[in-house]
């Protein structure tokens, strides 16, 4: 089950004249001179858009030809926009085919507008509490505006929720439509009252109310105080009925009948060949290029897509005959497939209700033991079904596949049950496989391996708030679905592992590393961490103490107050009151006030200071200082993260409720919070770090001479490449040249430019750039490994880590030079940080089989950050285990450098690290 992604619904018609005006200067044709530009541009903001929200079920509205209803209450509504212009016109039909051939419903309904139909079906996802984003640059969408329905404008750049609304028009989303009727909309001919601008409109509308609350209380409106307000009730009156007609004009349909509804609107399925043949007509010839490959690629893989069976055979299992029938064939299997369906997605505390197998292609079974509605005997008992299974289970010789059976490791160990022989995993298989090639979920798996559109948990249970969990789903529809899921999955590993079989290094990696590090993560997920919800309480109130305290500073500051989430105030204070200079603007030609804008603002202005300080204590104060009590597990008074493995690209481990990889270190605040993680009554918190480990993989990847020396030496590299570069001796060296040395050394692992290089040390870029040219002087060999890199990139289309892990760059050869770029920096990257993801993997799979060795708890490994690992040790353990975290962490792999491990002991974490 996963959180869906948001509909999007694109205001096609905002979409095509706006990019027929913004291409109107290039003038693009094709050589028999028909326009081309306004579909090339339209379909690059529908491919970026694309692109942004792949999970996204997406519709795309155009308004129909002729008047609609409005032209028959309003003879002149619209009546002053010229005709379409012909260069326009000749490209819609070329437009409509491409938003078809993409795989995106198309609607064009009679007599109502684009803005009518989006508006429609934004309130039935509504109703269904579906997150909404639409796609245009219309200001009257903004009545649209609510909890689940924000606007997004790509051409800008920006997004607009309620509270965006309300900065940009003074007004709420609820009040739109009678601002809009106040002041007439000249775009769309409505006349409103003359004379009334913005702010008249925004203090009548805050003062009174919707425009019937004015009509209703016109002796209140003097008492308002906005210029003209001692005569506005007069006028009122007289306008009152074109006040009242602009209304409706300016009030978007909710109600159109429409052909399709939210449940038609599906993720984009292209028509490759036909975009081929579209792009081809309209000569759009880096989009053929491009999708040519695609083509290729879609084709070749269909072609080695496998058979599917030729029939399903489904099977419910409810009498305890059927059941001891699909026992028997699992114990007789070489392999099964196995699957968990469960109440919740919280593994402490999830119960099973169903349980699916597969043993062959197209063979499956489903047994429900705990949906609400079924009782004895419709549904077998759970813990007699669970006590037949456990034995087979927990037989390491029986072996079972799954897809992410991390999660139903633990789910089972809730009732009892520790899951043994798990053979595969096919998350981790297509992982391993290619990291970038899909998401690893069952759905996207089984699109791009089987070819087989799967049932989704959203078909069956719904979608936002409403959303079933699998316990009431009625079985009729969880049969199905569950028995699929084994079935998909044993048909998945069918396919993938032969392909990972051919790949000797990468099989190698699934099997000593990937599949053995499941059970690991598993037990440190149930272990959990100790956390001191007081010590976290103190904390939010201080900081919140420090966020009023900002506040009224920034208030100080700025002469007034303002919002300071608000980017228009605060654009209004820092540009048009203060004077700052502006160092970029937003699309729209806004000054920005982003934060790396901010950042440098800062340098020489105390309000971006104060404002960038605001920011992070308010992110701490919400995500950790606030959150992280409320996540504690009653039963274990712990905190019980996830750890995700088939994530990254480059096979680092990432975690999330909570994510404890972005908890800063380099703050104070940031290490408070550190603070609060603490050991159990008798025992100490152990952390252990790899010390400058990327550096020290490019040193061995690299070979170079002069690195390898200073790391056998146990020199400071930072120091000692500052000396190499300064041309001083290490004695010599300042902290600030260190600091250099240290930018150099780092920037170069991510492939950082002279450009770069020079932005981070406030130097000019001819001084970075001489930095980098004595370094390379000095390392020749990281040069040489860098530029080997490359080609090796640029040949195979991948780089691999030192234990055989591949990256793949599909951009490594892209015409577009950012993407490019992009592209050869991960290339360097890439088998520094994944070789480091790889040894610290391995470390954990050492200590781990050294703590199962040693007297139950005595030694606990709890958590897993960066090159970091901590540990939870009982206090008179903790000199008899340090040497041997060390030593087994040392020995993680064998480089042509030591890897040097610091370790610190505390009584929490920030003590420890």
């Amino acid at each position: 089950m996963t959180t869906a992604a948001p509909l999007i619904l694109v205001d096609g018609s905002s979409y095509l004249y706006r990019a027929f005006f913004a291409s109107q200067q290039a003038n693009l044709r094709t050589a028999d001179g028909r326009p081309t530009g306004a579909a090339r541009l339209m379909t690059n903001m529908l491919r970026s858009l694309l692109k942004q929200y792949p999970e996204s079920p997406v519709a795309v509205v155009f308004d129909a030809k002729g008047k609609s209803f409005r032209n028959d209450l309003y003879a002149d509504y619209k009546a002053h926009r010229p005709p379409m212009p012909d260069d326009l016109r000749a490209q819609v039909a070329p437009i409509h085919a491409i938003v078809k051939a993409m795989g995106l419903p198309l609607l064009i309904i009679d007599e109502v507008e684009a803005d009518d139909v989006i508006g429609t079906l934004a309130r039935q996802a509504t109703e269904q509490q579906i997150d909404t984003l639409i796609s245009t640059g219309d200001k009257d969408m903004a009545q649209l505006v609510s909890e689940h329905v924000t606007l997004i404008d790509t051409m800008k750049g920006e997004t607009t929720d309620r509270q965006g609304v309300v900065d940009r028009f003074g007004v709420p989303p609820e009040l739109i439509i009678d601002y809009l009727a106040l002041m007439g909309d000249s775009s769309d001919n409505i006349p409103g009252m003359p004379g009334v601008g913005p702010k008249t409109a925004v203090a009548l509308l805050s003062g009174m109310g919707d425009i019937e609350a004015v009509a209703a209380n016109l002796d209140q409106v003097a008492a308002l105080g906005f210029r003209g307000s001692k005569t506005f009730a007069d006028k009122f009156r007289e306008h009152l009925a074109i006040i009242r007609l602009s209304r409706t004009l300016a009030t978007i349909k909710t109600d159109v009948e429409l052909p399709l509804g939210i449940a038609d609107i599906g993720k984009p399925a292209p028509d490759l060949a036909a975009l081929q043949a579209l792009y081809g007509e309209l000569e759009f010839k880096g989009l053929i290029e491009e999708l040519g490959g695609a083509v290729a690629a879609k084709a070749a893989s269909q072609a080695e897509l496998p058979d599917a069976p030729a029939e399903l055979d489904y099977q419910t299992i409810l009498t305890e005959a059927d059941f001891a029938h699909w026992l028997a064939r699992l114990q007789a299997a070489p392999l099964f497939a196995f699957d968990t369906e469960t109440d919740g997605l919280d593994y402490m505390q999830a119960k099973i209700v169903g349980v699916s197998f597969a043993i062959e292609a197209g063979q499956a079974a489903y047994v429900p033991l705990a949906h609400d509605y079924l009782g004895a005997p419709a549904q077998l008992d759970r813990d007699w079904v669970l006590g037949q299974l456990k034995p087979l289970l927990e037989d390491p010789a029986r072996p079972k596949v799954g897809q992410n059976l991390k999660f139903d490791r633990n789910v089972l160990q809730n009732h009892g049950i520790k899951l043994r022989g798990i053979a595969f995993d096919t998350m981790l298989e297509s992982y391993v496989l290619d990291a970038t090639a899909t998401r690893h979920n069952m759905d996207d798996l089984a699109d791009k391996y089987l070819g087989h559109k799967t049932i989704t948990f959203e078909e069956i249970a719904g979608k936002g708030v409403k959303q079933l969990t699998f316990n009431q789903i009625e079985l009729e529809q969880a049969a199905p679905y569950a028995a699929e899921d084994a079935d998909i999955t044993l048909r998945l590993h069918q396919t993938l592992w032969p392909r990972l079989e051919a790949e000797p290094k990468l099989a190698e990696l699934f099997t000593s590393t990937e599949l053995p590090l499941i059970g690991v993560l598993a037990d440190m997920e149930r272990t959990g961490a100790r956390i001191d919800s007081q010590r976290l309480g103190e904390q939010s109130l201080q900081l919140a103490a420090r966020l009023k305290e900002l506040e009224e500073q920034a208030h100080l500051l700025a002469g007034e107050p303002f919002n300071l989430a608000s980017t228009k105030q605060l654009g209004e204070i820092l540009y048009t009151k203060l004077g700052l200079p502006v160092l970029k603007k937003t699309p729209k030609g806004a000054p920005s006030t982003a934060e790396e804008v901010l950042v440098e603002l800062a340098e020489n202005y105390e309000l971006p200071r104060l404002l960038l300080e605001h920011r992070s204590l308010a992110k701490l104060k919400s995500t950790y200082t606030d959150k992280l009590p409320l996540m504690i597990n009653a039963a274990t008074g712990r905190l019980h993260t996830s750890y995700h493995q088939a994530v990254t690209a480059t096979g680092r481990l990432s975690s999330s409720d909570p994510n404890l990889q972005n908890i800063p270190i380099r703050t104070e605040e940031g290490r408070r919070i550190r603070q609060a993680f603490v050991p159990a009554a008798g025992y100490k918190l152990v952390a252990a770090d790899y010390s400058q480990i990327e550096l020290r993989i490019m040193a061995h990847l690299s070979g170079d001479a002069g690195l390898l020396k200073a790391f056998a030496a146990g020199q400071d590299i930072h120091r000692a490449t500052a000396a190499e570069v300064m041309g001083v001796s290490p004695e010599q060296v300042t902290s600030d040249q260190r600091r250099n040395a240290k930018a150099i050394n780092f920037g170069l692992i991510y492939g950082m430019s002279a450009f770069g290089l020079a932005k981070q040390l406030g130097i000019p870029r001819s001084e970075a750039q001489h930095y980098m040219d004595s370094y390379f002087a000095r390392y020749p060999g990281v040069l040489t490994y860098m530029e080997r890199t490359r080609q090796q990139a640029e040949e195979q289309g991948y780089v691999e880590t030192l234990f055989g892990r591949r990256l793949y760059l599909p951009d490594i050869k892209a015409r577009n030079q950012g993407l490019r770029k992009a592209a050869e920096r991960a290339a360097i990257n890439a088998p520094m940080q994944g070789t480091a993801a790889d040894i610290i993997k391995r470390a954990m799979l050492t200590l781990a089989d050294w703590i199962a060795q040693q007297p139950e708890g005595r030694i606990r490994m709890l958590m897993q950050v960066h090159d970091e690992l901590v540990f939870e040790v009982q206090e008179d353990q903790v000199d008899a285990c340090l040497p041997e975290i060390r030593r087994l962490m040392g020995e993680a792999a064998n480089l042509d450098v030591p890897l040097e491990v610091g370790i610190g002991v505390g009584d929490n974490w920030d003590q420890a690290h």
